[in-house]
């Protein structure tokens, strides 16, 4: 830790967007804060694993955006040795903060400074006060020099300095660029239902965010369920908060893999997936009846498609309501038949669940949680009714007591009912139609229509009441609504523990995530949940997965769709994909064939479409449904890659779905190259993204790679290569140096299961490849498992294993194929000579008839 003296002073200012906000929006207030006076420490100690001090307001309040706090405590803990905690929190303790028992953060063990990659030093400026710098080695990674800290009751501002054309990935969500565009940049974390707009926020808030300076990655992450903006601008970062405290975690990296793990390991761990989830999954909104769904799964078949789970939306219900089933067009019995045939087929079912209850006592499921009083109030104690699917709703309060037990309750009921094999939870950010309690005093049979049907009789919006701080704070995050108040539950409504919901509002999805997949692990203990939620929060990577909501069909939201994947694996949640084909509009038959190119491959995967729009089912057109045979034929081959890499996710965070600045950080060419996706570490994508496009630039690092299809070597050298890319056909190449494990393709994950084992042994050019395979049963939280590795280098391949795990594969590897060795004339297994079949292809080697056991120590060698 450092204490120095620091003159300069760099002044920030924002100019204002001119968007039409309720409160005051920055710019207009930049020269009242360049005269806000910081704070000064006072009593600064040593404590075990760190540093404790207070800071007092330096001089004049400027209550800028409400009331400066005058005494605050500074708290640095050395949590592990690449992970500081550095937390700025009110002396009174009177800011909101989310408890451990919501989001339980690891604590770290704790290091002493000395064995710590981070450093810590603060300052005091004698214009802006106290501030504090953050090293690895000789680097400043998270500077506040010269830039007041501002700390009022509505209103938090911290600021650090970045270097020019800073390279920053993460912050959202937001559908964007992955590079974040650092010259001027505004990221809302205001957990909101909007359809994707571009660069605007959506359904989920992640303050993490990591950093590329000269080769190296480092990380920072803000732990706070307030709504805030993060602000790129001026060469610098700077985090606009609508209260709580400053509780930051920043992370040494140097790899972009490693910061994923020590923010993982804070927040929580990737869960563990059923094996099925990684198959192709199909759903719309908008499906008639029952039978709709039984003639497309049929269809699936008859095209050899493959097809793992068969969605439906909320047309399952009867009048939208929750735990419901509508008795003419999707009755119970026939539901009931139809997952007893898709189980018999080894396919999957997953329906929609929403958090909406609709407000009549006539539904059962609102009469059991009003009795035990688990809904959100308004402030004068009524139950808060606003509007979605089913009409006037009332919202649970995961705060009170009683609601896990009702929502438990209810689950169960249905699931007695329908053995569903997965949930799908929406609109939980929380969603609602309306403005405030809308439905209060209504009557139980009103049903209202729903806002956009309204047209030009759609009501004006109710008068802001600007008197209400928690309804209109004085600072505007830029929400692009009225009031942060619009679409969603009113931030004054009230919680069982008298929380308002402005504190609360981004951990509502987090929470309904946190009592569905409770209640999944008790329904059925062993069995791994599969849970699909729209809003996220930091640390939901540990209990659901996600989808990236309402995108649309068009050739921008299929580029942007890799970019908002490359964003969820930083955020911790790597089982994320996009809908296929676009939700909102019409697809066409191009785009939907070069989008499933793409989605096969993003780590979940799943067609979805929007009510009244045309079907887009992958059968619908011989070219798409061609175009998806070829893509999910790679997908399904690769399963068992797909699973060992998401086992990395579960035990150290990494995502599936990588940009190839990942793998490749000292290649400037690549650090916004958003167009392509590893899987992995090894299998290289290359998609058409344009309209009209016949072949594809694709960039390929320095070394060996080979076509998917053909064998061939394309030599990579830091710069773009034009491949051909016919309609039907996606670029795939195997990186060198790696051994991707495969099996052959089938129409399910349960089918290809059973196969034996191939081995691609792409070798670098030392003639060297390394690779894993892991393998448990995929479906038990119990399932042993069993970690094997592969190593090849000087014509021998050995395999061995990770100690810790016996499980035992049946399967055995019965084809090798050698990529980059010219010639090979005999095998031998162990010294002894094996019975097989030697081709070549496009300069390398096939072999063939193996029956090598992967559960022993194995020598190969070919001569």
């Amino acid at each position: 830790m450092r204490i120095r003296p620091i003159a300069t002073v760099l002044a920030l200012c924002i100019s204002s967007s001119g968007l039409v906000l309720a409160g005051k929006q920055q710019g207009a207030d930049a020269g009242v804060k360049d005269k806000c006076p910081g704070y000064k420490v006072e009593h600064f100690g040593k404590v075990k694993h760190g540093f404790d001090a207070t800071l007092e307001l330096a001089g004049t309040p400027c209550n800028i955006y409400g009331k400066d706090i005058q005494s605050l405590i500074l708290s640095v803990r050395f949590d592990t040795k690449d992970r500081l905690h550095v937390h700025v929190r009110d002396a009174a303790g009177k800011q909101y903060q989310i408890p451990h028992s919501i989001i339980p953060l690891d604590i770290g063990a704790g290091v002493n400074e000395q064995g710590s990659s981070l450093r810590f030093s603060y300052y005091h400026d004698p214009k802006t006060g106290f501030g504090f710098e953050v090293h690895r080695g000789n680097d400043i990674i998270f500077d506040t020099t010269g830039h007041p800290l501002i700390f009022e009751d509505q209103y938090i501002e911290i600021t650090s300095s970045l270097p020019q054309k800073a390279n920053i990935y993460g912050i959202g969500e937001a559908p964007d660029y992955f590079r974040r565009d650092s010259s001027n940049s505004t990221k809302t974390l205001w957990n909101r239902d909007a359809a994707d707009p571009f660069r605007e926020n959506v359904y989920g808030s992640h303050s993490v965010y990591m950093e590329l300076r000269q080769g190296m990655f480092h990380g920072a992450y803000l732990h706070n369920s307030h709504g805030m903006d993060i602000v790129l601008a001026n060469e610098t970062i700077q985090y606009r908060v609508l209260g709580g405290t400053a509780d930051f975690y920043f992370f040494a990296g140097p790899s972009a893999l490693a910061v994923i793990d020590q923010y993982t390991e804070l927040v929580g761990r990737p869960n563990r997936i059923p094996y099925w989830s990684l198959g192709f999954h199909n759903c719309r909104y908008g499906y008639k009846s029952v039978h709709e769904v039984n003639d497309v799964i049929a269809n699936y078949s008859l095209a050899n498609i493959p097809l793992e789970v068969a969605w439906t939306d909320i047309d399952y219900m009867d009048k939208t309501r929750d735990f419901t089933f509508d008795t003419v067009n999707f009755p119970l019995s026939e539901m009931q038949k139809q997952l007893e045939t898709l189980h018999n087929h080894k396919q999957k079912m997953v329906l929609m669940t929403d958090p909406a209850i609709q407000h009549n006592s006539s539904y059962p499921t609102y009469m059991h949680g009003h009795d035990l009083d688990v809904f959100i109030k308004n402030a004068d104690g009524s139950e808060y009714v606003g509007q979605v699917w089913p009409g006037y709703t009332v919202f649970p309060d995961w705060f009170a007591p009683n609601t896990e037990k009702w929502w438990h309750s209810e689950l169960k009921q249905y699931f007695d009912q329908l053995a569903i094999d997965g949930m799908w939870i929406d609109m939980n950010e929380a969603s609602s139609f309306c403005t405030g309690s809308c439905g209060s005093g209504k009557p139980e049979d009103e049903v209202p229509v729903y806002p956009w049907l309204l047209g030009s009789a759609e009501p004006p919006h109710r008068k802001i009441n600007t008197t209400d701080l928690f309804l209109v704070p004085p600072y505007a995050i830029h929400n692009l609504l009225p009031e942060i108040s619009d679409k969603t539950i009113e931030t004054t409504a009230v919680h069982s523990n008298g929380v308002i919901e402005y504190h609360v509002h981004n951990l509502y999805g987090y929470m309904e995530s946190k009592a569905t997949r409770d209640f999944l692990l008790q329904h059925r203990p062993d069995e791994r949940p599969f849970l699909l939620s729209r809003s996220t929060f930091s640390g939901s990577g540990a209990l659901v997965n996600h989808w990236t909501g309402d995108n649309a069909a068009t050739w921008q939201d299929l580029h942007l769709s890799i970019a908002s994947v490359f964003d969820f694996g930083i955020f911790g949640i790597p089982m994320v994909g996009a809908d296929i084909c676009g939700f909102n509009g019409n697809t066409t038959e191009e785009l939907c064939a070069r989008w499933i190119e793409l989605g096969a491959f993003y780590p979940f995967s799943r067609g979805h479409n929007a009510i009244d729009m045309l079907p887009q089912e992958l059968y619908r057109w011989d070219s798409v449904a061609e175009a998806s045979r070829r893509a999910l034929a790679v997908r399904y081959s690769l399963l068992p890659y797909f699973y060992t890499m998401y086992q990395h996710s579960v035990e150290v965070g990494w995502p599936v779905a990588r940009p190839l600045v990942f793998e490749f950080p000292s290649i400037s060419a690549v650090v916004d190259n958003d167009r392509q996706m590893l899987v992995g570490d090894s299998i290289l994508i290359s998609p058409a993204l344009q309209k009209g496009a016949v072949s594809v630039d694709a960039f390929f690092p320095s070394g060996r790679w080979y076509d998917w299809y053909t064998y061939v070597e394309v030599a990579g050298s830091d710069a773009n290569i034009t491949l051909d890319a016919p309609l039907e056909h996606v670029n795939v190449h195997i990186r060198g140096g790696k051994i991707v494990p495969i099996q052959p393709s089938a129409l399910t994950t349960a089918e290809a299961r059973e196969h034996d084992y191939s081995l691609l042994v792409a070798t670098d050019y030392h003639g060297t490849a390394s690779g894993e395979l892991y393998v448990d049963d995929g479906q038990t939280l119990s399932s042993d498992h069993r970690w094997v590795q592969f190593e090849y280098a000087d014509q021998v391949l050995r395999i061995g294993h990770r100690s810790g795990g016996s499980f035992v594969i049946q399967q055995k590897i019965s084809r090798i194929i050698l990529l980059g060795v010219p010639d090979v004339g005999m095998v031998f297994v162990n010294n002894i000579p094996a019975i097989s079949k030697i081709s070549s292809k496009n300069g390398s080697i096939v072999i063939c008839d193996l029956q090598v056991d992967i559960n022993n120590a194995t020598t190969i060698s070919f001569l």
